[in-house]
């Protein structure tokens, strides 16, 4: 049986391949802290707009805590 190795990939072809493995997660990373990011300020917004006495508590809250009041 001959194996069906076709020798050493080519710099060019090392580097796409990284990108098809890792670039995908590395997009989806991207746009989950920007939606984050987005979501953290329009809470803020809101918060100020409220013009409650928290306001500046909320805004400076952690987003894993407002996530479980969501």
């Amino acid at each position: 049986m001959t194996p069906m190795h076709l020798g050493p990939m080519h710099p060019i072809e090392q580097v796409l391949t990284l990108v098809l493995a890792f670039g995908p997660f590395l997009v989806l990373g991207a746009v989950v802290w920007w939606r984050r990011r987005v979501e953290d300020a329009e809470d803020a917004a809101a918060a100020r707009a409220a013009g409650g006495e928290g306001a500046e508590a909320e805004a400076d809250a952690p987003a894993e805590g407002r996530q479980a009041e969501r």
